[in-house]
């Protein structure tokens, strides 16, 4: 029985820090379209929390939106403004101050109709202060990190309170690919972003970027419709202790994990504003037997919360099992240096928790990769994206690499592009 106490002692102090296991772009629920309510997250500093995901209406007959929205031409995806181009000098940052001052709406328009624009050559963004007045200068508004609702990712100035949040910069993650994925955390998705270069890495680590608009156009529409109309659901953390369980006497084995996991249940949902359901299954890292959490089904694509558009609002790039391990083949396995390396590993189901076929998962991946832009960051470049229509990720890389994120909870004018639209 020593090891059984060892194990729910591990457990007890892993539940009550679950918050540090939940992974990047952990997956939220479906208000609008299952009736759910979000629970309630306090507030960090002066900050809001980052806004709720704005489902928007069930779309009625998806294989129809999509035909339709084949025949339409997309704007450019991504375009770039540079220093020069608008007639500035790089070092001039009092000019480049102004000029966004100036030209704030005009950018967030670009932003809203092209799913993002890259800034590049503005000297004043090479420091954390210059990249906070360039966003505070065209009217952006800050948010908390999504992830604050479960853990406190790092900030890039070491600042407990501070805007500017670390992007994933570290060495033990270099070999790690990205893969594409929406920021959403639990209930909770930031409506844009602005991802900053302050040291680009030696080789490799380019911010990506994919239009989900050209996503859901180009996507098998069989698959489309199957996707939507059964809604897909996220394994968000495996709890992998539990191999003792397979020691003990046949007769309580039942029991026995039936009550560990009311155990676990309770802890976790305690801990996060999102309810999860643990399942039992076997880790694919070394085979223990493990909780896994699932979050609550979502539809894949949604309409976007300003333009009305079909945007593909899915992190199967990301958070598949499958495509994660097929990548290792080109960068190598992913290297589990502690126990939290373990926990934070993700999956993707159907919203009824059957098995997303490996030729599914394989056109997925092959339409990502084909709308996937590759973006070479320097120092004080930055790509100022809309949450819902642009998704993002980053490649592997050598060396070191300083790239950070602000996130927000829209921008002054944002009502008025929405009454534009109606």
């Amino acid at each position: 029985m020593v090891r059984y106490n060892s194990s729910i002692f591990l457990l007890t102090c892993c539940v009550t820090t679950a918050s540090a296991f939940v992974p990047l772009g952990a997956q939220q629920q479906h208000q609008q379209h299952h009736g759910v309510a979000p629970l309630a997250v306090g507030a960090v500093a002066e900050m809001p929390p980052a806004p709720l995901t704005a489902w928007g209406e069930t779309i009625s007959d998806i294989r129809s939106l999509q035909q339709e929205y084949r025949k339409k031409e997309l704007p450019e995806f991504g375009p770039e403004i540079s220093c020069a181009d608008v007639g500035i000098e790089s070092t001039d940052k009092v000019a480049q101050l102004k000029y966004f001052q100036e030209h704030g709406m005009e950018i967030k328009q670009k932003m809203q109709d092209h799913g993002a624009v890259i800034l590049r050559g503005f000297d004043l963004m090479k420091e954390q202060d210059g990249f906070q007045e360039f966003y505070a200068a065209i009217g952006m508004k800050i948010c908390q990190d999504p992830l604050q609702s479960v853990a406190a990712r790092p900030t890039a100035d070491g600042q407990k309170d501070s805007p500017v949040y670390e992007a994933v910069n570290k060495e033990s993650r270099k070999n790690f690919f990205i893969g594409m994925h929406n920021e959403f955390v639990g209930t909770r998705s930031p409506r844009a972003a602005a991802f900053v270069c302050f040291k680009p890495a030696e080789e490799g680590g380019e911010f990506l970027i994919a239009d989900g608009r050209r996503m859901f156009r180009d996507l098998d529409t069989d698959l489309v419709e199957e996707l939507y109309n059964r809604d897909i659901r996220y394994s968000v953390m495996e709890l992998p202790f539990f191999g003792w369980i397979d020691n003990m006497p046949e007769p309580i084995q039942g029991p026995l994990m039936g009550g560990v996991r009311g155990l676990v249940s309770a802890a976790i949902n305690a801990k996060v504003d999102f309810g999860v359901e643990m399942l039992w299954g076997q880790s694919d890292y070394d085979n223990t037997k493990m909780l896994q959490a699932r979050s609550p089904r979502q539809p894949p694509i949604v309409k976007h919360p300003v333009s009305g558009e079909p945007t593909w609002f899915c992190n199967v790039h990301s958070h598949s099992s499958v495509l994660r391990k097929n990548r290792e083949s080109l960068y190598g396995a992913e290297r589990f240096e502690d126990g939290a390396s373990q926990i934070n590993k993700s999956d993707m189901f159907y919203g009824d928790d059957d098995t997303i076929s490996d030729e599914q998962l394989k056109h997925m991946d092959d339409v990502t990769l084909k709308n996937v832009r590759y973006v070479k960051m320097t120092e004080g470049d930055v790509v100022l994206l809309d949450n819902y229509k642009c998704m993002h990720g980053r490649n592997v890389f050598e060396g070191t690499r300083k790239h950070a994120v602000a996130w927000f909870e829209g921008w002054e004018g944002e009502n008025e592009m929405k009454a534009q639209q109606q």
